[in-house]
């Protein structure tokens, strides 16, 4: 990141916890329009392209909303700590997570790179596939 994030990193946050579906289109008042973007799903490049993964996140999910919990930020970079939270069937979930954030000359996010666990906080808590990883994880710590 050559600019300082830090500076609008405030009103990225702000954004990011407010997040709904009509404010998806100030995308690019914070990302860059050849912003690359990569969580455990989806690997893409483009400001459309980004809008339209978190666009699937509201139209698959209940209620997706991010709280940040911590932040670290120097002129090289920012990590955001967050707390996913969202309901899918009749089930509420909480993912936790961070983003790595670089950003372009111009103060506006140019690499996004999201790190969670999908196996600790998704997949082991779906009824049928988290015995099945509990079931493993047993065996595995056997050996």
């Amino acid at each position: 990141m050559r600019a300082p994030l830090h500076r609008d990193l405030s009103a990225l946050v702000d954004w990011f916890e407010t997040l709904t579906p009509e404010s998806l289109g100030r995308m690019g008042d914070y990302y860059a329009a050849n912003a690359w973007f990569k969580d455990p799903f989806n690997e893409v490049t483009g400001l459309e392209v980004i809008r339209r993964v978190f666009a699937h996140m509201f139209e698959t999910l209940r209620a997706p909303r991010f709280t940040v919990t911590d932040r670290v930020a120097d002129e090289g970079g920012a990590v955001l700590f967050w707390e996913f939270r969202f309901g899918a069937g009749r089930r509420e979930f909480l993912v936790r997570g961070a983003s790595h954030l670089r950003c372009n000359a111009r103060g506006k996010v140019l690499y996004h790179r999201d790190y969670w666990d999908t196996a600790e906080e998704l997949y082991a808590k779906v009824p049928l596939l988290g015995a099945l990883m509990r079931l493993l994880r047993r065996r595995l710590a056997a050996r």
